[in-house]
């Protein structure tokens, strides 16, 4: 007996089709990738928005295709990464418009919503590209509105779907020359037949446990060379704040690079866009609302180690230089994408010398630099590098990483020295610092008792607690924050942090304070466990 009506329950089965059948071909997917960069991720990135938006709905039993459907897309939306999952945010956003309030819909209401997701992905993107995702959602609308002109089935329809995004699939490389160029089929075109094919499995009624992972079907990219200036870094976050406007940041946004993608509303936007300035686009976002889940990823450096190479910088002059203290690959990794120009190796226990500070210092392409020591034991000896340095240097004095990266979301490009350094500074008690170690010794502070090997908790550098576990001492020290001034928790696991724990602590935090933002960063960072961000 055909389908030929979609209601709440069945888009969700559906979508959970979806979401199997692009989990056993993400890798597939993944090797595809090659537009703007071949940085690899772009079935993950599709997965990990897709994993959201059906955690929206996971436990949600509702008939009411509007409803569910809606919480899918605003799933897809908080959870988008990259490029490919913005736009697949923005045609869950336009599936949903083109039900409007309808609880169900028959075979042409189906299609309509598949024409109205591939007009909204359309308009979400400032310079539409063919021959990707865009133009496979497009086609695929198309196959779907001309069976829907002759059939009331929603299986066929949707099979129609399929087969007409897969035939678009076949024909990007013609559209677009970089495709190949590579010998490749877009990735991200690939990755909406994938989630369409599973749509079809499950409305079908193939069970979720008889999915097999198929064969390689495709082609691996061949040899892409970088432009001369390098990719620069894959940059996106989400705007919190109220009557955002975003037409305005939509256009500022553009200005700073290529690749943007400006999709929310007056409470939230999230942001793509593939810059050569990073902390120039966080800084301006961070002046207008609060950030959350930030990432930002060197597309060279992925581009270089896909392609076997080392990684090799384009040599600049810059106006401004930035050098950081950090311990851990993790942070690291996170200074440098927020424009971090040197990363000295070295902080608690091990602090770096005068010396160290003052290479890095010279070895920047500008004679005008901020400094940022990120510990307290380091301070005086940043403040001496000033003095030392043939360059100007301006010390801003963070005591702690989370205080580092505070500044440097205060940091503007378009600034000189001077105005840098006293905006930085003013941003460092904009955010709290709770380190989580292990005593070393017996002793007692301010009342606290603490034995050798307690796990103890320091907030903004006084131990406040000891316990037994470092995910129970990160909540006591949060409990002692005032709950209104907790918007925001970032936690940086340490090196020693076992993985499975990490989600457990993120799960726990995030019920101590469901209306706080709780994210979860790989610090790397010895000896202490956990270093948190309280904003």
């Amino acid at each position: 007996m055909p389908i030929t009506e979609c209601d709440g329950r069945l888009f969700k089965e559906a979508l959970l089709g979806s979401l199997a059948w692009l989990t056993l071909n993400r890798d597939e997917v993944d090797a595809l990738n090659v537009f703007p960069v071949p940085d690899g991720d772009t079935g993950t990135n599709m997965l990990l928005t897709l994993q959201s938006a059906v955690e929206d709905i996971r436990e949600v039993d509702d008939a009411d295709l509007s409803r569910v459907a809606g919480r899918a897309a605003h799933g897809a939306l908080m959870g988008a990464r990259g490029n490919s999952g913005v736009i697949l945010s923005q045609i869950l956003r336009g599936f949903c418009v083109g039900i409007g309030a309808t609880p169900a819909v028959d075979a042409k209401g189906l299609a309509k919503a598949f024409r109205q997701g591939a007009e909204v992905a359309y308009r979400a993107v400032i310079k539409p590209t063919e021959g990707t995702m865009l133009t496979v959602a497009r086609e695929a609308a198309a196959g779907a509105e001309a069976k829907a002109a002759q059939t009331n089935d929603l299986t066929e329809v949707v099979r129609a779907t399929c087969a007409a995004a897969a035939a678009a699939v076949e024909r990007t490389p013609e559209q677009l020359p970089i495709l190949k160029q590579a010998g490749v089929i877009d990735a991200g075109g690939f990755g909406l037949q994938i989630i369409l094919e599973g749509f079809l499995k499950r409305m079908s009624g193939e069970a979720l446990q008889s999915f097999q992972r198929p064969a390689s079907q495709h082609a691996r990219p061949k040899r892409v060379e970088a432009p001369t200036t390098g990719w620069g870094y894959c940059t996106e976050f989400i705007i919190n704040g109220d009557k955002l406007a975003i037409d305005q940041v939509r256009s500022e946004i553009q200005r700073h690079g290529e690749s943007a993608l400006v999709v929310g509303d007056d409470s939230a936007i999230k942001v793509h866009v593939h810059t050569q300035e990073p902390a120039v686009v966080i800084g301006y976002a961070s002046g207008i609302g609060r950030l959350s889940r930030l990432k930002v990823d060197d597309m060279s450096s992925q581009h270089h180690r896909l392609q076997g190479e080392s990684v090799r910088r384009p040599v600049s002059t810059k106006h401004l230089a930035l050098v950081a203290v950090a311990s851990g690959d993790g942070f690291r990794r996170i200074l440098e994408s927020m424009g971090v120009d040197s990363v000295v190796g070295g902080g608690q226990t091990v602090n770096p010398s005068t010396e160290d500070i003052l290479s890095a210092v010279e070895s920047v392409p500008s004679n005008d630099v901020l400094l940022l020591p990120n510990n307290g034991n380091v301070v005086m000896t940043a403040q001496q590098v000033a003095e030392l340095s043939r360059k100007r240097v301006r010390v801003v004095p963070s005591r702690s990483l989370p205080q580092g990266i505070a500044a440097l979301f205060a940091f503007d490009f378009s600034a000189d020295l001077e105005a840098n350094a006293s905006a930085m500074s003013h941003a460092l008690s904009q955010v709290q610092t709770i380190e989580v170690t292990r005593a070393v010794r017996a002793s007692e502070v301010d009342g606290l008792k603490v034995a050798e090997n307690d796990v103890i908790g320091l907030l903004n550098d006084r131990i406040v607690v000891a316990g037994d576990s470092p995910e129970k001492v990160v909540q006591a020290v949060l409990a002692r924050i005032e709950r209104a001034k907790i918007g925001t928790v970032t936690i940086y696991a340490g090196a020693d942090a076992p993985h499975a724990e990490r989600e457990v602590l993120v799960n726990s935090v995030a019920q101590q304070f469901p209306k706080a933002s709780v994210e979860l960063q790989s610090g790397e960072q010895p000896l202490y466990p956990y270093i948190v961000a309280v904003e």
